[in-house]
Parts: C-alpha cells; sequence; structure tokens
C-alpha cells in the first residue's frame, strides 16, 4: 500500500478552534468555473455532479479535504455505483484537481495531536483551489468568447435585414441563415461579416451612384430632354398629391410619429424632414427611402413611414413592409388616404 505525503496542521486544541484555510477562495466559484470549462478538461457531466456532490461535504473552516464514505458520497450523488465514483476520482486525480491522501486501513479521518497537530486522511480538494485562477481565467475567456459570437450574429443578422430591404430576392441571405442554424467559430462568424458588409457597401454604392444618361447631340435636343424630365416629376408630384392626405390629418392620425418631433410639423417640408429623420430608427436604410421617394412621390413616401410607425406593434419586419408598399409588388395597391381612414375610424389598419 503507497502512501503519499501529508501536511500536518495546528489547530488551537485548548480552544478547540477548527482548521482554517490558507486562502479566502470562494471553492463553489472555483466549481463553478471548472463546471463551465469542463469541455476543456474532457469531462462529462457526471464527473460535475461527483465533485458537487464531495463539495458539499466540507465544512467552512474544517480544511479541504472530504472525510465521506465512498458509500455516503455515492447516495448524495444520487444513486450512482461505487465503481463509477472510483473512475470520476481518478480522473480527478488524473488531471490534477485532487489528491488521496489514504491511511493504513483505507478508513477516511482526521487524527490530532495534544500539540495542536492533525493529519488527514481522506480525498484532498486543495490542488482544485490551488489552480482556481487557472480555471477562474479559462471561464473568463469562454464568456467572452460567448458574447463575441453573440455581438458578431447580431452584426450579421443586421446586415442581412439591410440586403434584404434592398435585394428581397438574393439568395446568398438564404445561405447564410442556414450556416447560421450551426454553432460557428469566431473566425466563421467574422469571415461571413466581412463578406456581407462588403455587400452591403456594395449595394449602397450602386444606390448612390448616378445613371449615367446618354447626352443628345444638340441643344435642342437637350432642351426637350429636360422639359420632359420635368414633366415626369410633375406628373408623379401630382398624382402623389391626389393620393395623399393634409398634412395635418396625417400628423393627427398617426400620433406615434409626431410625438418623436422636436417640433411642429406645419408643412410636408417638415414631415418629410421629419421623415428622414425616423426612417433609420425603425430600421429602414436611408438609401431605400430615397429610392421610394424616387419611385412613388416623397409625400407618398412620407406617409409611408407615418402609417407604418402607427401599425409597427403589428408589423413583423418594418424594413420589408415598407419596401413592399413602396418599391414591391404591393406599391400599387399602397394609398395613404385610404389607410389614414381606417386608422381614423378603428385606430387599426390591416398589415
Amino acid at each position: 500500500m503507497a502512501f503519499t505525503k501529508l501536511s500536518v496542521q495546528t489547530v488551537g486544541v485548548a480552544k478547540g478552534t477548527p482548521t482554517t484555510s490558507k486562502t479566502d477562495i470562494d471553492i463553489w466559484a472555483v466549481f463553478r468555473a471548472l463546471r463551465d470549462t469542463r469541455s476543456l478538461f474532457g469531462l462529462r457531466p457526471g464527473h460535475v455532479q461527483t465533485l458537487q456532490a464531495m463539495l458539499s461535504f466540507l465544512k467552512p473552516g474544517h480544511g479541504d479535504t472530504v472525510f465521506a464514505s465512498n458509500a455516503e458520497i455515492c447516495r448524495r450523488i444520487g444513486g450512482i455505483d461505487e465503481r463509477t465514483l472510483r473512475r470520476h476520482i481518478d480522473r480527478f486525480v488524473a488531471l490534477g484537481f485532487m489528491a488521496r491522501h489514504d491511511s493504513s486501513n483505507r478508513k477516511r479521518y482526521r487524527v490530532k495531536s495534544s500539540a495542536g497537530q492533525s493529519i488527514s486522511f481522506g480525498l484532498s480538494l486543495t490542488p482544485l483551489l490551488t489552480r482556481a485562477d487557472e480555471l477562474l481565467s479559462a471561464a473568463q475567456d469562454l464568456e467572452n468568447a460567448r458574447r463575441d459570437r453573440v455581438f458578431l450574429r447580431k452584426k450579421i443578422l443586421t446586415r442581412l435585414a439591410h440586403i434584404d430591404e434592398a435585394d428581397p430576392e438574393n439568395e446568398r441571405t438564404l445561405q447564410v441563415r442556414r450556416i447560421l442554424r450551426r454553432k460557428l467559430s469566431i473566425a466563421e462568424y467574422r469571415a461571413l461579416f466581412d463578406e456581407l458588409d462588403a455587400q452591403c457597401k456594395q449595394m449602397s454604392t450602386a444606390v448612390d451612384a448616378p445613371e449615367t444618361t446618354q447626352l443628345p447631340a444638340n441643344d435642342g435636343q437637350t432642351a426637350r430632354h429636360h422639359s420632359k424630365s420635368e414633366k415626369e416629376q410633375k406628373d408623379l408630384e401630382s398624382q402623389s398629391d391626389s393620393q395623399t392626405p393634409s398634412v395635418q390629418t396625417l400628423t393627427t392620425v398617426c400620433d406615434q410619429a409626431t410625438s418623436f418631433a422636436t417640433g411642429s410639423l406645419r408643412n410636408w417640408s417638415d414631415a418629410e424632414r421629419h421623415a428622414r429623420t425616423l426612417a433609420p430608427m425603425m430600421g429602414i436604410h436611408e438609401n431605400t427611402f430615397e429610392s421610394a421617394a424616387r419611385k412613388i412621390g416623397s409625400r407618398k413616401a412620407t406617409c409611408a413611414i407615418f402609417v407604418i410607425l402607427q401599425m409597427s406593434n403589428r408589423i413583423r419586419d418594418i424594413g420589408a413592409y415598407f419596401h413592399s408598399i413602396t418599391l414591391g409588388r404591393r406599391e400599387a395597391d399602397f394609398s395613404p388616404k385610404v389607410l389614414l381612414e381606417r386608422l381614423s375610424r378603428t385606430g387599426t389598419a390591416p398589415a
């Protein structure tokens, strides 16, 4: 039978004071750190349950040695067999988290001398406490990595939403969402974000780029071209005016948007300026609003912002809904006057 080297501790026998640990380490904090990092050491949930049961036998101020028998430890764990317990103990000893101090008869106990010295025979958890800094640092690293993954995932989802607004039929966004169902490493998350960020910048540049027009051969054609463009814009504004309500009606019915205004909204210029401020707050890219204003008119696009904010609790994806009623397939059916009339009567409108 092999014996390990024992430490001899001194206690105040005359006063009956118990043995105290040399450090004030919170052993349960160390346990939680090992529990969270168990995969790094190849430990399974059963190992963690065994260690938790063993820690429950320790009493404050009575050292870090477990004196309970294997049978008692098995009962506290929940009835596992002793062979499993011995395997778990062997694993902790091999990893350097536990040490055996065996007596001649394999019993676990403590003996004290009249001088106050004591010798403990049992399962010492002192090595676990000795490695407290290592375990706490490893647990913090894992938590930091988890938070970074969550942060990068949210940034990726934001970029996906922007791409969906500009290009709802983009197939790459569907592929990325399938990839996000798996647990990815930080490097993989960063690679996906860089790809989507570059795509968003490319799309933004494409939207902001001025449209190239072929110059006419003479000044007469230039004048006719400008005249035709101005006439088309006037026709669009005239059609938009016939489908939009008054500013007073818009601001009265859509009180949610009006409540965010820093000043009074007296005319369409004030309302449009306020809509341009609200759009990014609602998740609508400013380029998307500009495209909508060019296609259906600035007043109608402004009405869309006010109405959508009023119905925001019933709209799942505000950016996609704005794109649909201003630039998508539902643009022809979007009538601000009709929606405002329904809102003024019932307080709700169909989304």
